[in-house]
């Protein structure tokens, strides 16, 4: 048989797609999950040498444990995503992520990389170097815990007043927090005086999906 691949990906269609296009090139698919815990029991005794896994899986988890945990099991990890989400593209790289393969590119793009991260190729397409680049840019602020809390709320499209209320604190400490969460953004170029300002630079580090509440 040929190399032996895995997919995790939550969508069902994208599942079948890629093993029928295993099938056509002679790859050996030795797993297939719409979770990472599945997968890991599947694979455990295949000797499988690459993965691939979309950003987003609708269980919740994040991409940075996931591309971790997938890789301390033994194969590469390539990202097969619409490739949206620059934060979470970043975390994928940094966990250890081969490469980044948009689902709009042709299937045969995919199985190419696929080929290259079996043999330990390193793989510079575009999206990977361009997610590599601005990642030795780009700077996240170091928010304390109750910081990433209050600015998630707030920036999703609460009130300080009901930002105070759900976390059991007074509305001046809300206020405070996020005055500081502006200072340190600040400090890094990245402003964040509007409340608009703020939901982007939430977005830009991962913090909150993207949705107002």
């Amino acid at each position: 048989m040929g190399i032996k691949v895995a997919i995790v990906d939550d969508h069902e269609a994208i599942r079948l797609g890629f093993s029928n296009y295993c099938e056509k090139v002679g790859f050996e698919l030795v797993g297939s999950s719409a979770t990472v815990d599945d997968l890991l029991e599947q694979i455990a005794d295949q000797d499988c040498s690459v993965v691939v896994t979309d950003l987003s899986l609708s269980d919740g988890s994040h991409v940075s444990e996931n591309v971790s945990r997938l890789v301390a099991s033994g194969p590469a990890v390539l990202i097969f995503s619409i490739a949206d989400k620059p934060s979470l593209m970043r975390a994928a790289v940094r966990a250890g992520a081969t490469a980044i393969v948009p689902k709009s590119q042709p299937m045969d793009a995919l199985f190419r990389a696929i080929a290259l991260a079996s043999q330990g190729a390193i793989i510079n397409n575009a999206e990977t170097s361009a997610t590599i680049d601005a990642d030795a840019k780009f700077k996240e602020a170091s928010l304390s815990e109750r910081e990433r809390e209050v600015l998630s709320l707030y920036a999703s499209g609460m009130s300080l007043k009901q930002v105070a209320f759900q976390l059991g604190i007074k509305q001046s400490s809300a206020k405070e927090h996020i005055d500081r969460v502006r200072i340190k953004y600040a400090k890094l170029g990245r402003e964040a005086a509007t409340k608009v300002d703020l939901f982007k630079r939430a977005v830009e580090d991962g913090i909150i999906s993207g949705e107002m509440l």
